[in-house]
């Protein structure tokens, strides 16, 4: 009894708690497949919707998008209801996943009773999360009307808030609006896990991802030149509306180079679909044969992309949150020390041509520290000044060409060692490693032929290509990702963003298939239902 109570986490005390938190129920039996395909179709429906109902009371002049270089992983929309995106489950799962893999929280994720404490409490962390994000938000970046402040001057919350105090009421409205809409998504996602195929979470990134690039190569509203914006309407325009010598002496260069979502973006992102396609179906397979059932045999696959996209997304998110707070310190100038410091991250003001012209962001840093971690996004920012720096130099953003090479190196070094870093981390902390893979292949039954069962020797083993393909699976991710960012990607989408759209996909078609096979064949069930 004694062992039974050390054993159990701290966690249980918040049982009766997460229990009483809405949750989406599980199917007591098989859900057809036409019912898992509606439920997938529907909930990406109801995502698109929810992009485009915009926060009720808010302010758009005065909204800085503070979450616009994580767009494409948060999967959300600015000023509306998925403002916030997927950031706050993203940043539950990540910190529930990490202290369970360190052994911070005694949880067996095998035993039903602890899985359910272990749903539990991410979701209560979600909840939590959810505020942490949509507070500073509200009270710094998201401003509410004037109307909307007027409204609510004769209202009051008891206990709470008086009368007469609009500003304040108007902003605790935003941020039960954000709560709403935030909530609504988690339980979106328990429903594509639950009733339908492969995950919610990765089905909004895929959906925001195709948005974009979708948007990017085909929209045909005209820019501030009166230029469709989309990369085959701008074409198309050019071939219309410059004769050859028109294209010769210029135009060729503006349909394939000049932003936004120039040609050589498209043929970029193309080129990364084409080859994350590849690696990802690149694997090392380990045969396996059955310790007692004779003529039983089977593979274990090591894949290139070993950690998967996750480190590129965990670096491209502390790089996202070093460009977030660094704009807080710029527009704080009343802080002591970290103050509007331009060592830390120098920002354009409003009133900035290049801001007014819309060649540059007020998020866009433009000197400090932030500035050399940040982004590249295209060739117009290290490569066409080059060639021609009275027509690209405006993207050099003041500074020399030396300056502009070494925000390069720093970026492309962060990112690679970055990525390299995280997926060894990532592989240490969720038994992706030698030695609990050779334990989950010793418990079921399996050995390599050759060798002797034992979990040691199979450590060995696995330990001669675990170890390096995890440091060549960061490697790649950060290059293709970096790579991207340095091409331009149509939308942009950035990198990081058309990497996850194309893994999402391939698993997602992955899933679909199984899916199929078992409707075909029931007796396949047992093999491929989870655990």
């Amino acid at each position: 009894m004694a062992m039974e109570e050390k054993r159990k986490s701290r966690l249980y005390a918040l049982k009766p708690l997460t229990d009483r938190l809405p949750a989406v129920t599980r199917p007591e039996g098989h859900v057809h497949f036409r019912t898992k395909l509606f439920w997938v179709l529907f909930i990406l429906v109801l995502y698109f919707v929810m992009t485009n109902v915009f926060l009720y009371g808010l302010d758009k002049s005065q909204t800085l998008d503070f979450f616009a270089s994580l767009r494409a992983i948060l999967a959300g929309a600015q000023g509306s209801l998925m403002h916030l995106g997927i950031g706050p489950i993203v940043t539950g799962s990540i910190i529930m996943q990490l202290f369970a893999g360190a052994k911070i929280i005694n949880l067996d994720l095998k035993d039903d009773e602890d899985k359910s404490v272990y749903q539990g409490t991410q979701k209560l962390l979600v909840i939590i999360m959810i505020f942490v994000e949509a507070v500073p938000q509200v009270f710094g970046f998201l401003h509410p009307s004037g109307s909307f402040v007027t409204n609510l001057d004769g209202w009051s919350i008891p206990y709470l808030l008086p009368t007469g105090n609009g500003q304040n009421l108007s902003r605790f409205l935003l941020v039960l609006q954000l709560f709403a809409g935030s909530y609504l998504v988690f339980l979106m996602d328990e429903v594509v896990s639950k009733w339908g195929i492969g995950s919610g979470i990765s089905l909004f990134i895929a959906a925001g991802v195709a948005q974009q690039i979708f948007t990017g190569t085909f929209n045909w509203e005209p820019t501030t030149q009166g230029i469709p914006s989309g990369a085959i309407p701008k074409t198309i325009y050019y071939l219309q509306n410059l004769n050859s010598g028109q294209i010769a002496s210029g135009g060729l260069e503006q349909m394939m180079l000049s932003p936004p979502n120039a040609l050589v973006a498209l043929i970029g992102t193309m080129a990364i679909f084409f080859i994350v396609s590849y690696v990802e179906s690149t694997r090392i397979e380990l045969p396996l044969a059955h310790g007692m059932a004779r003529g039983a045999r089977g593979r274990y696959p090591i894949r290139l992309l070993y950690a998967s996209n996750i480190p590129v997304i965990l670096i491209a998110a502390v790089l996202a949150n070093v460009s977030m707070f660094s704009l807080l310190f710029w527009q704080h100038p009343e802080w002591p020390v970290i103050g509007h410091q331009w060592w830390i991250g120098a920002y354009p003001s409003a009133s900035d041509p290049r801001v007014i012209d819309q060649q540059l962001q007020q998020t866009t840093p433009i000197g400090g520290a932030a500035f050399y971690l940040s982004n590249i996004n295209g060739v117009q920012e290290w490569l066409l000044p080059l060639f021609s720096p009275t027509r690209y130099g405006v993207y050099l953003r003041g500074h020399t060409y030396a300056q502009v090479a070494l925000h390069l190196g720093i970026f492309l070094t962060v990112m690679i060692g970055g990525s390299v870093m995280f997926a060894r981390f990532w592989i240490m902390t969720t038994n992706m490693g030698a030695d609990a893979v050779a334990k989950q292949i010793q418990s079921s039954g399996m050995q390599i032929p050759g060798f002797r069962r034992d979990p040691a020797i199979l450590e060995r083993v696995l330990d001669r290509y675990i170890p390096v393909v995890t440091v060549i699976s960061g490697a790649a991710v950060g290059t293709l990702a970096s790579g991207a960012d340095m091409i331009g990607t149509v939308g942009n989408a950035s990198g990081t963003g058309v990497l996850l759209a194309v893994g999402i996909m391939i698993q997602l078609y992955e899933a679909i298939g199984r899916e199929q096979m078992m409707e075909m064949h029931p007796v396949l069930r047992q093999f491929f239902a989870p655990a």
